[in-house]
């Protein structure tokens, strides 16, 4: 088996002067826009007008994962064989998966592949069981203060639906090896995959063109949806990503970032896994059994 290593760097404590400075500066975009070589263009964007450094950080919570947690987890790979595309978008190759370029609006962070393991280890309930906005819509929007995170009650609110009935598992979870030919393929065979990579300022206020990191210190750690790839007009190779930063910041909430030269660590943890097509009922009576983990 294939293993490899987590890349994402953790950011070096910052002077609480600077945590209290503004996260958008002129000077960054100004350093960015200037060089002939920066390959993408930046801006203020709308979605951090306000916010400081500190709050910003806020957002980077992705952590290295502890050695002790990847002990088991394959690591896939794939036949040097297939025929891949030179460009290629899961939005237009599955158009009936609309969640696929569905930009959300999160806070903090964990470890991606615990996010992965729950999924299959204690599945997740459906929106319509659990739904994520109850009647009012979200009563804390954003992520400063931070609020407790709610109980779990483990009951769907429609009182003909079961909270069992309406759990789902994935069958797989599992980290790719960092090859491109290997992420491609994967995201050409089984759809968007999850990427952690190392987060610098100037990424606050990356507008369009492919990112490479140009200036400005370490912010943190973040994992976002990767969602397929291509070559730019200058010929920079790219992978295409959905941002969980809504749609005011980026390209509409999406970014592209420098591929096949593991940029920010880009290519160095990616995680993934396989949802059955069926409900699946595990945590039945306490035992931790699958009832049916066909596809």
């Amino acid at each position: 088996m294939k293993r490899i290593k987590f890349h994402v760097i953790a950011s070096k404590p910052v002077s609480k002067l600077k945590l209290n400075s503004k996260i958008l500066q002129d000077s960054i975009i100004k350093k960015v826009n200037e060089n002939p070589k920066a390959g993408w263009e930046a801006t203020r964007n709308p979605r951090f007008s306000n916010y400081t450094v500190g709050e910003f950080k806020y957002l980077l919570g992705v952590k290295p994962t502890p050695k002790k947690e990847l002990m088991g987890v394959p690591v896939v790979t794939h036949a040097k064989s297939l025929k891949l595309p030179s460009s290629f978008d899961a939005r237009t190759a599955w158009p009936q998966c609309s969640s696929i370029g569905r930009i959300l609006d999160g806070c903090d962070g964990g470890y991606p592949i615990n996010a992965w393991q729950y999924f299959k280890r204690h599945g997740v309930v459906t929106e319509e069981c659990d739904p994520y906005f109850d009647d009012i819509g979200c009563s804390h929007p954003g992520c400063e203060p931070a609020y407790p995170t709610p109980k779990c009650v483990k009951k769907c609110v429609k009182g003909n639906q079961l909270w069992t009935d309406s759990k789902h598992f994935s069958v797989s979870a599992y980290r790719i090896n960092s090859d491109p030919h290997d992420i491609m393929a994967e995201v050409y065979t089984n759809g968007p995959v999850e990427v952690a990579f190392t987060v610098y300022e100037d990424f606050a206020h990356y507008k369009s063109g492919v990112y490479k990191h140009i200036t400005g210190d370490i912010m943190g750690g973040h994992a976002v949806k990767l969602i397929g790839w291509g070559t730019g007009a200058d010929g920079a190779d790219y992978w295409l990503l959905a941002n969980q930063w809504n749609k005011g910041w980026g390209d509409d909430g999406y970014f592209k970032i420098r591929r096949a030269t593991n940029e920010c660590g880009i290519e160095e943890d990616v995680v993934a896994g396989l949802p059955s097509t069926k409900n699946l009922v595990r945590e039945v009576a306490g035992i931790d059994s699958v009832k049916d983990a066909s596809l």
